[in-house]
């Protein structure tokens, strides 16, 4: 059976188990998506395409017809493409799920999703996941299918825009490039997936327990190799001896405090720790749920280091590496906190310019919180609140003007003191001595 004919292959060898409850019952279903072991207590009637969108927050697979036709719900369930709206996500307990988002990752995409890029195989893109899942499974089964076959083959899933020939081309460009096999997808790593409150993920064992699962199996945050979305260093000079400020480094929950709408909810040892971070710019708020993981902590050498990645229930995901460092001053300590943030999903979509002041910020907060712990040898006197939408939006700005004002104000007065011969500018023979300040 082709994936022309039915649309998608059966639902691997498993037997999806049957399933009796009512209209108002919960059911616990656990399954491996994406490489992450989840926990979901769901209705009966959840689709593993509304399960993987409003509960997971994975809204690459696209819903279109709801009926099993148009393709552009294509996942793999235990290696082989089914129709995500015709799956009851309870019936699914113990499967491997595999979505558009674990085929690769921005900064290493599959062949597939490069092939589709280099033939403009996507216009609006809304059918894009179903066809890339659809010619995944087409290549991983099918493997010596032929270019006369592939129209019919893939015509499970149905595209309004490019008239199919791009999409022929970069399926076909991809199955000549690797006539040994189609790489497997590159993105099944564990990382944190979230629920969306108010749709039917419980707390206790749903998406916080996905986050601790997938930490507690102590395997180690993998970031991007590419260029980081922001650069940020923050020097900060604290009234303090260092070892009072290690005092602070050292506790890595009141660490966790000082940083602007953080917390951790969990260690799992082995420098593993599960936590959530809550941000809100304007209208879009954003809550992460995400593992940081401690690569280096060293109080004689006075360095610290720590990785993060967190995911909100929209898509957007962050990544960081934090290193923070201490040096003895004649004053005190001066600590350098410099990071590395990664940013896809919607939380990507402000400029550079903007998310950088914005981490910027964060990061300004969070030392002053460090030295107000350091100083009071407690936890700051209130929750650090993540900048709010008129800090984010409005500071950064009044920020960039005070910064204007301030190299308008040297300019002017370098222009006075340049005219002006009591000022010792325009006469070589006084020398810089005679310079005001």
């Amino acid at each position: 059976m082709t994936v022309g004919e039915a649309g998608s292959r059966e639902a691997g060898p498993r037997t999806p188990r049957p399933v009796k409850a009512g209209a108002d019952e919960t059911i616990e279903v656990r399954m491996t998506v994406n490489g992450t072991p989840t926990a979901l207590s769901l209705p009966a009637r959840v689709t593993l395409a509304d399960a993987l969108r409003d509960h997971l927050g994975l809204t690459g697979t696209h819903v279109g017809c709801e009926h099993g036709v148009c393709g552009m719900c294509t996942v793999l369930v235990d290696g082989e493409a089914a129709r995500a709206c015709l799956l009851f996500a309870v019936q699914l307990d113990g499967t491997d799920i595999v979505t558009v988002e674990g085929l690769g990752r921005p900064d290493s995409l599959h062949p597939l999703q490069e092939s589709f890029g280099r033939h403009h195989a996507l216009q609006c893109g809304f059918c894009t996941p179903g066809f890339l899942m659809s010619s995944y499974d087409l290549l991983v089964n099918k493997p010596d299918v032929t270019e006369e076959e592939l129209p019919e083959e893939l015509s499970g899933v149905i595209c309004r825009c490019t008239g199919y020939r791009n999409i022929l081309t970069a399926v076909d460009e991809t199955r000549r490039a690797h006539p040994e096999g189609i790489p497997e997808p590159g993105n099944r790593v564990r990382t944190a997936l979230v629920g969306r409150a108010g749709q039917g993920a419980d707390a206790s064992g749903g998406p916080d327990e996905a986050a601790d699962t997938a930490s507690s199996g102590v395997q180690d945050i993998v970031l991007p190799s590419g260029d980081p979305t922001i650069a940020v260093r923050i020097t900060t000079e604290i009234d303090l001896p260092e070892d009072r400020v290690w005092g602070v480094l050292d506790d890595i929950y009141l660490l966790a405090r000082c940083l602007p709408g953080a917390e951790l909810t969990d260690d799992h040892g082995d420098g593993h720790y599960a936590g959530r971070a809550r941000v809100s710019v304007g209208p879009v708020k954003l809550a992460f749920n995400g593992v940081a993981q401690i690569l280096e902590h060293d109080r004689e050498a006075g360095r610290l280091r720590a990785i993060a990645q967190g995911q909100d229930t929209g898509g957007a995901q962050t990544q960081a590496d934090i290193t923070l460092t201490t040096e003895a001053t004649e004053t005190g300590t001066a600590m350098h906190a410099d990071a590395k943030v990664y940013l896809t999903g919607r939380i990507a979509q402000f400029g550079r310019a903007l998310a950088g002041d914005v981490s910027r910020r964060m990061f300004e907060q969070f030392a002053d919180a460090v030295t107000e712990a350091a100083t009071s040898g407690q936890a700051p006197s209130g929750p650090v609140k993540a900048p709010s939408a008129l800090s984010l939006v409005f500071a950064p700005l009044l920020d960039r003007v005070r910064r204007l004002l301030r190299g308008a104000g040297k300019r002017a007065r370098s222009e006075r003191g340049s005219s002006d011969p009591e000022r010792g500018s325009s006469d070589p023979e006084r020398g810089s001595a005679d310079r005001r300040p």
